[in-house]
């Protein structure tokens, strides 16, 4: 709960930005001058790229989430067995040690969404998130019967 509370106050704020930045553009653009107009849609193009960029996240978290919920409705959620500092961190040898299993499960079964949805919590925990990103996107695809790239 306390992540999606983080999400929406961070989207929020970002919307809030875009709106402000692309207020600035429509000054510009409406003071009418050749620079001050070239200006103006160079501004007009941040916001562009955010609300972009924020929809996709959006519906990649979206999407991610669902599949969790399916995956938990079958029971086939990792279970969380990794070993843990005393501070509360994981254990980087106990996560290698978990990400083994999980890239094993995969290459057995490559064409599972599940297990490249697990594969990617592992990635998750061994902190390397782009590759975290690509195996979720990869679940995603398979899940929805898109084509798959390479990871």
């Amino acid at each position: 709960m306390r992540a999606k509370l983080s999400y929406a106050v961070t989207a929020a704020v970002l919307v809030f930005y875009f709106v402000l930045v692309g207020s600035r553009g429509v000054m510009l653009i409406q003071s009418g001058t050749l620079i001050t107009v070239t200006f103006g849609v160079a501004v007009l193009i941040l916001p562009v790229i955010g609300v972009w960029f924020l929809w996709k996240s959006t519906q990649f978290v979206r999407r991610a989430n669902a599949l969790a919920a399916e995956l938990d409705a079958e029971g086939g959620l990792p279970v969380d067995e990794l070993q843990r500092t005393p501070g509360g961190r994981i254990d980087r040898d106990s996560a290698d040690e978990v990400f083994a299993k999980r890239k094993a499960e995969t290459e057995a079964a490559p064409d599972d969404w599940r297990s490249w949805f697990r594969l990617a919590v592992a990635y998750h925990d061994a902190r390397d998130t782009p590759r975290a990103r690509k195996a979720m996107q990869r679940a995603i695809a398979l899940h929805d019967g898109r084509p798959v790239q390479q990871l």
